[in-house]
């Protein structure tokens, strides 16, 4: 339990329609689904409450084991932001409630690091957003468009999040790319801590056309002029699973685990 005055609810949006891995949050991982070693690694945070937002009774059925909270959502949301905001609303939570949604596909999440996007965001009352980032220490990653890139300003702020390989260093780039140094390019964790009043601005924006072509959530608040508060991870995040290869990756290593 964390202290009342920096409590926070750790919210878990999973879709069962996901375009490369169909019904990605109920594949089987070590002998359970998915999204249920996702839930199990929030409710180690300091989070005062876990809820998996779903719009698939079949997630919620292969929670009910585990006695996980769960709130069924509209289907049509176009992110995982969008149905956080759905979920803020039903639960009739006070504007300053805060909530971290922590990505349905990320089994091997640190607790760590919901508990530290979560105070970044108290830390910096006047930013709408905190999420955070991690070195890219190779330069196959980075110019890996499964790999969101973000650049930020002096104060933390985030400047911009892109699948490009931004910064673009002009002259290295065009000659031999295995010569970057990495320290200046920042991998994205898509673990992001906002305020129920924030959300419910959010969902009653349309996508914004950066956010369609990048497939980016986050830019529809860049978009609009809020503020975007980027920390650098307290501890490495492992990669989720956006592939059958990132699948089998984590399989393996949960197994050794068991």
């Amino acid at each position: 339990m964390g202290d009342a005055a920096n409590a926070f609810i750790a919210v878990i949006p999973a879709r069962f329609a996901a375009s490369r891995l169909p019904g990605k949050p109920l594949l089987d991982i070590a002998g359970e689904p998915m999204v249920a070693h996702v839930w199990r690694r929030a409710c180690e945070s300091a989070a005062q409450r876990v809820i998996v937002a779903t719009d698939d009774a079949r997630i919620r059925e292969a929670l009910a084991p585990f006695d996980a909270e769960v709130v069924m959502t509209r289907a049509d949301h176009p992110s995982g932001t969008d149905r956080l905001a759905e979920v803020a609303e039903r639960l009739g939570l006070a504007d300053e409630a805060v909530l971290v949604n922590v990505q349905g596909d990320e089994p091997l999440i640190p607790p760590q690091l919901i508990d530290q996007v979560a105070a970044r965001l108290f830390d910096d009352p006047e930013a709408s957003i905190a999420t955070l980032a991690e070195p890219i220490a190779d330069v196959g990653t980075l110019f890996n468009p499964n790999v969101v890139k973000v650049v930020r300003a002096l104060s933390g702020r985030a400047l911009y999040f892109s699948r490009a390989p931004i910064p673009w260093d002009r002259q290295a780039f065009a000659s031999r790319p295995d010569w970057l140094e990495t320290d200046g390019w920042l991998r994205h964790i898509g673990l992001y801590a906002y305020r129920a009043g924030f959300l419910a601005q959010y969902g009653d924006w349309t996508p914004s056309p950066l956010e369609q072509l990048e497939q980016l959530e986050q830019l529809r608040a860049l978009h609009h002029g809020h503020a975007i508060q980027v920390a650098l991870a307290a501890l490495p995040n492992p990669a989720g699973v956006d592939t059958v290869e990132d699948l089998e990756r984590v399989r393996s290593l949960l197994a050794r685990n068991h």
